[in-house]
C-alpha cells in the first residue's frame, strides 16, 4: 500500500538508508546484540553519512529536513530489527532539547558534534523510586556558587554505557513540585558521576541500559538547560514527539513479524500442507494484517499532524498505547503460529516477542497513555 505521506525525496533516501544498513547494521547485530552493546563506531559513519540530525538546522551540521526523514530511519532499523542502535532517542528525543532550548554555546559545545556522531546523548529521568511520576524526582542539583551540585541515581537510562552528555532530571528546588524540575546537562566525564552496570534485559539486547549515580557531582551553572524551574513544561513539551516514535518504531516491527510468518506458514508444513492452507492460521494473519493496516494508516495521520506542527498529545498517546499493545499481540500470535521454532533463539520471532515487552512501559506506560487519554476528554481529575 503506497504511503501517501512521503514523497519522492523520501522515497529516494528510504533507498539509500535501506542500503546502509544492509550493509553496515545488519551483518553485526547479532554481534552487538550478544556484546550488550553498539560500538562508537556505528555512530559515527551515521554522523559521517548525515543520518544523526536529518531534521536538525543546517547551520548546526544538519540536513534541515521534515521530521519524516527522521521517521524513515527509525522505520527501517526497527524494520530490520536493528534496535541496537538507538538512533530515535539520540535524534529524535535528545537532540531537540538541545535545538530548541540550548545556547548558541551549548549548541556548538554539544549539539554540533551529536550530529555529527562525536558526542552520544542520553536523558535520564526514570530513578529506582520514581517511573512516570516525574514531579517527584529525588535527584538534586543545589546551586553553589557557579556551580550546580547533583546528588541521586537514575536507572533504566538508555545509551548509559555509550554516552557522553546526559541531560539530566533534577529538582533545583527541592519545596516545589513541578515547577522545582530543571534539566541539567552533566558530561560524561564530569567529577562525581559514575555509571553503573550495564543492566541485563529479556530484550533489546544490543542496546546499552545504564544505571547512574550522581555524588557531589559539579556542573558548571552554564549547563543549564533553558531556565531554572522549566524542565518539567520542557519535557511535556517533547513527549508528543517522543511517543509518536514509539507508535512508529512499533509498526515497523509489525510489519516485519507478520512478514516474516507470511513466508514461514507457507513454507512450513503440518498433516501434508503448508500451515498456511488452515483456516485457523488464515483468520489469525488475515486478523493482524487488518489491525496493522489500521494502525499504521493512524500513525501515517499523526506523522502528517506532527510534521505540519499540530498539536496532539491525545492522539499520539492513543498512538503510542494502541501501537505497542498491538506490537506484543501481533510477536505472540505469530510466534505461536512458528510453533515450536518460535521458542528458539534462531528464529527472529522468538526476539520480537522479547523486543516488544517494553514498548508498552517506557515513554510513559500505556496506563499513564489511557490516563491522558481520559483527562483531555474531560473524565476524572
Amino acid at each position: 500500500m503506497k504511503r501517501e505521506i512521503f514523497n519522492e525525496d523520501h522515497q529516494l533516501f528510504r533507498d539509500q538508508f535501506r542500503r546502509f544498513v544492509a550493509t553496515e547494521i545488519e551483518p553485526h547485530i547479532l554481534e552487538w546484540n550478544a556484546a550488550g552493546i553498539t560500538p562508537r563506531s556505528i555512530w559515527k559513519r551515521m554522523g559521517e553519512e548525515g543520518y544523526l540530525g536529518c531534521n536538525m538546522p543546517e547551520e548546526w551540521g544538519g540536513a534541515g529536513g521534515d521530521f519524516l526523514f527522521d521517521a524513515i530511519i527509525m522505520e527501517e532499523l526497527a524494520y530490520a530489527r536493528a534496535h541496537c542502535v538507538q538512533a530515535s532517542l539520540h535524534t529524535d528525543i535528545c537532540l531537540p532539547y538541545l535545538e530548541t532550548y540550548g545556547t548558541d554555546e551549548q549548541k556548538e559545545k554539544y549539539l554540533r558534534p551529536a550530529i555529527a556522531g562525536d558526542c552520544i546523548l542520553a536523558i535520564a529521568m526514570t530513578e529506582p523510586g520514581t517511573g512516570s511520576d516525574l514531579a517527584n524526582v529525588q535527584t538534586r542539583a543545589i546551586r553553589d556558587g557557579d556551580d550546580y551540585v547533583v546528588n541521586g541515581a537514575k536507572t533504566f537510562i538508555s545509551s548509559g554505557q555509550n554516552c557522553d552528555l546526559v541531560i539530566v532530571v533534577a529538582k533545583t528546588d527541592p519545596e516545589k513540585a513541578h515547577s522545582g524540575i530543571s534539566l541539567i546537562l552533566v558530561d560524561a566525564d564530569a567529577p562525581g558521576f559514575e555509571r553503573g552496570r550495564n543492566l541485563e534485559k529479556i530484550g533489546l539486547k544490543g542496546q546499552d541500559t545504564s544505571e547512574m549515580f550522581f555524588s557531589d557531582c559539579r556542573v558548571p551553572v552554564s549547563n543549564l538547560l533553558g531556565e531554572e524551574g522549566s524542565g518539567f513544561k520542557m519535557l511535556m513539551a517533547k513527549l508528543q514527539q517522543e511517543r509518536l516514535c514509539i507508535a512508529v518504531g512499533s509498526m515497523a516491527s509489525i510489519r516485519r513479524s507478520l512478514d516474516d510468518t507470511i513466508e514461514y506458514v507457507k513454507g512450513r508444513k503440518a498433516f501434508g500442507k503448508p500451515i498456511a492452507a488452515f483456516q485457523n492460521t488464515q483468520f489469525v494473519l488475515a486478523e493482524l494484517e487488518t489491525e496493522y493496516q489500521i494502525g499504521q494508516a493512524f500513525a501515517d495521520k499523526l506523522l502528517a499532524a506532527h510534521v505540519r506542527g499540530d498539536e496532539i498529545v491525545t492522539e499520539v498517546s492513543m498512538g503510542k498505547y494502541w501501537g505497542s499493545d498491538l506490537q506484543k499481540k501481533v510477536a505472540a500470535q505469530c510466534l505461536q503460529l512458528h510453533g515450536g521454532y518460535g521458542f528458539m533463539k534462531e528464529y527472529p520471532i522468538s526476539a520480537d516477542y522479547c523486543d516488544a515487552a517494553v514498548q508498552s512501559i517506557y515513554a510513559g506506560t500505556n496506563e499513564i497513555m489511557k490516563v491522558i487519554i481520559a483527562r483531555r476528554m474531560g473524565l476524572g481529575d
